[in-house]
């Protein structure tokens, strides 16, 4: 699967994706771009699912017409070492996530 990391979120996470094609927005060059902007660069560049910590990315966007699927970190903080716990969840659930698909992970 090839996932995308939001701006939002620590680079060294990809580093906790085994066995799946995971860049940074601002490596695959998105930096800067809103979240509408980022999902059709995403989208253009073959991504299947972006990475955000972003908890108003839902409300914002609507996927249903999308070829890219969101996940959302909900962690106790944006800390690499609060969303680490979530990594199982989230690889999990890149088996099975579709396009237009948005799932969150972690509590509020």
């Amino acid at each position: 699967m090839r996932v995308l990391l939001d701006e939002c979120v620590s680079e060294g996470l990809r580093n906790y994706l085994a066995g799946h094609d995971c860049q940074t927005a601002r490596y695959a060059g998105f930096a800067g771009l809103e979240n509408g902007q980022l999902l059709t660069a995403a989208e253009t560049a073959k991504f299947d699912v972006v990475l955000t910590v972003d908890r108003g990315f839902e409300y914002q966007q609507n996927l249903e017409q999308r070829k890219i699927a969101v996940i959302i970190f909900c962690g106790k903080s944006v800390l690499l070492e609060d969303l680490l716990p979530l990594v199982p969840v989230c690889l999990a659930h890149l088996e099975s996530i579709e396009s237009g698909q948005i799932v969150r992970i972690g509590g509020e």
